[in-house]
């Protein structure tokens, strides 16, 4: 994976057209942004830029944009929040083709400093070039309004699409530098190189629902870390495969023959792979998922029958975060049991306590763990976390991202 990427450190961007691909995906509530992590989180590379004296032109996506473009779901109210975290007028380009005549026009009237947001990608429908011509067209349109590129989009850096990756053909055709900006550069610093060169001991700890999700992330951490947790939702399919009794929890049938492979592999390697020892069980799933449920504490190889697994003991909790002392860099994606419930969330925060006591660079491989960290308050006490949920699990894959690859390199 290569990890040394231009960023907008490396490039002259002053009197320059910059196209910054940003993730303003943002959750709305009738027209309001009702959380705006990821504007703020953007802000540092859009201000270096501004400041650079580039002309800034900002593009996203919002949503799924599944009935066509809509003004629920136009970026209008991110132009404003930006406004206002800026402190300077963000012209907003509100044209349903993206790049139409009226995109033209505001880039031409730009000055040096200014900003310009671009409509809803996703409003072209052709974001996720297909057919193959039509995202290629969009790219190559995009391209013509500015004269570079940076991507700090990562929560989409794992989608080949147009305004993420193909866009980088057309800028390196007209001489322009394709970079990656500072939330970008983050992520790579710490997703990528936590898994191609950690400090030793590193620990990975996998929870969430299903042993499918986590195929690919399990066999690659077991090649590169020394000690693998398995939690939540995913220890079931391990424990049955070891032949235990595990009541009604979760559990992936398809996949017991793959858990036995990889316990082997952990054997081979001569890699620590530890399960719950003992679990919290119910009748049945909590419902409403926050609601009052009563547990009881059992062995994990004495699950009864008649009960489901939601979360793991207190003695698991212990021997999980004894795993976690040591170590010099912990990677955590997937919570240990149903966070949403304060009685299930116990495991879940015992894990975030043990890594944010740790000295350890502590990385929450975003989605639920994020999730997790940020609703229970030990978000400030992480050396990272990510803000893209599939990208960061195809990272810690080791897959090349499209929206990495595509950015030149040093």
């Amino acid at each position: 994976m290569a990890l040394n990427k231009k960023s907008v450190d490396d490039f002259n961007a002053a009197g320059r057209r910059v196209l910054v691909r940003c993730d303003f995906n943002v959750p709305l509530k009738d027209g309001v942004i009702t959380d705006d992590t990821r504007i703020r989180a953007a802000l540092p590379t859009i201000n270096k830029l501004i400041g650079d004296g580039a002309k800034v032109i900002l593009c996203s996506h919002l949503g799924k944009v599944k009935e066509g473009p809509n003004e629920k779901e136009s970026l209008a109210p991110v132009a404003k929040a930006l406004e206002e975290k800026l402190g300077k007028k963000v012209t907003f380009v509100s044209d349903y083709n993206v790049t139409g005549q009226a995109a033209t026009d505001a880039v031409a009237a730009m000055n040096n400093g200014d900003v310009v947001l671009l409509q809803n990608t996703r409003f072209r429908g052709k974001e996720e070039t297909k057919p193959t011509e039509a995202g290629e067209a969009f790219a190559k349109e995009l391209a013509e309004l500015a004269d570079d590129y940076v991507c700090d989009a990562f929560g989409s850096a794992h989608r080949a699409h147009a305004s993420v990756a193909v866009v980088t053909k057309y800028i390196t055709e007209k001489g322009g530098t394709n970079a990656v900006g500072y939330l970008m550069q983050k992520e790579i610093d710490f997703l990528g190189n936590a898994v191609e060169n950690p400090v030793r001991p590193f620990v990975a700890i996998l929870g969430g629902a299903k042993v499918a999700d986590k195929l690919n992330v399990i066999n690659n951490l077991l090649e590169k870390c020394d000690t693998l947790i398995i939690g939540g939702g995913m220890a079931f399919t391990f424990l049955k495969a070891q032949g235990y009794e595990i009541g009604k929890s979760l559990v992936d049938d398809e996949k017991l023959d793959y858990c036995k492979e990889m316990m082997e592999k952990a054997k081979k390697l001569g890699k620590e792979l530890l399960l719950p020892i003992d679990t919290a069980v119910a009748d049945s799933f909590p419902d409403p998922i926050d609601g009052p449920i009563t547990v009881d504490y059992v062995d994990s190889t004495a699950i009864p029958a008649d009960k489901e697994g939601l979360d793991i003991g207190p003695k698991t909790q212990e021997l999980f975060a004894n795993a976690v002392k040591s170590a010099k860099t912990v990677v955590w994606n997937g919570p240990m049991g149903v966070f949403e419930n304060p009685t299930l969330a116990k495991g879940t925060i015992a894990v975030a306590k043990a890594l944010a006591e740790t000295d350890a660079t502590t990385i929450i491989g975003g989605g639920d763990s994020a999730a997790a960290c940020n609703q229970l308050g030990f978000a400030d006490k992480m050396s990272h976390i990510s803000t893209g949920g599939g990208a960061s699990l195809e990272f810690l894959e080791g897959k090349e991202l499209p929206g990495v690859y595509a950015a030149d390199n040093k």
